[in-house]
């Protein structure tokens, strides 16, 4: 019985995984590296905001503060989620779903909140989420289930009536650990880890909307 629904953010309800792929290597270019490594994203995108920021300066030797990473990067990525990111294919047919069912739901995400909430907010789903769990609710990350058992807290739930749905490796990996249920939708920027992803997770879908086929 799934009482409860945790969602990740980015390549799960918004197509904004790709922006992440050059907003790294832009970055990295301005600040003077000029052949960023290809498969920097793929190490960033499983860490969290200050990890990442102190990954780019001590492996880069970049002459600036963690603060200034930080902040810097947020500026790149603003416009594209205050203006152009869309919902993934039938992002809000979900949400009517659980609603007429009374499901709650939220979003758990590495993604700075600022930036989450005015992509939400553009997309005018940012009220209908019960609340948003971020890297600076959590700063352990993905990687730990703190974020997941957070959420579980709020809403009163334990983790095995609590659907993950997610579309990255480790954090299917983590939420599966944790005792959760995991529904994994497909995104392009996970293409090299389907198999493993198809193996951890409890269903794999193409669209978030076909989770509605779990709720009873």
């Amino acid at each position: 019985m799934i009482k409860s629904i945790i969602f990740d953010l980015d390549g799960t309800l918004i197509d904004s995984m790709k922006i992440w792929y050059r907003i790294d290597r832009q970055f990295l270019i301005e600040n003077g590296i000029e052949n960023p490594p290809r498969e920097i994203s793929e190490r960033m995108k499983k860490l969290t905001i200050d990890e990442s920021s102190e990954l780019f300066i001590s492996e880069f030797n970049l002459d600036c503060t963690k603060e200034y990473v930080i902040r810097r990067i947020e500026e790149l990525v603003r416009m594209e989620y205050e203006e152009k990111i869309p919902l993934k294919p039938h992002a809000v047919d979900i949400l009517d779903f659980l609603d007429c069912r009374n499901i709650p739901y939220c979003i758990a995400t590495a993604t700075y909140k600022s930036l989450a909430t005015a992509v939400l907010r553009r997309c005018g789903i940012v009220d209908r989420f019960a609340f948003m769990l971020t890297d600076e609710d959590y700063p352990r990350g993905k990687n730990f289930p703190d974020i997941f058992m957070g959420a579980c807290e709020r809403f009163g739930t334990q983790p095995a009536e609590t659907l993950i749905v997610e579309d990255s490796l480790h954090s299917i990996e983590t939420a599966k650990n944790a005792g959760f249920p995991v529904a994994a939708v497909y995104d392009e920027s996970a293409e090299q880890d389907i198999e493993r992803i198809k193996l951890l997770a409890d269903y794999y879908f193409n669209s978030v909307y076909e989770i509605k086929d779990l709720i009873k």
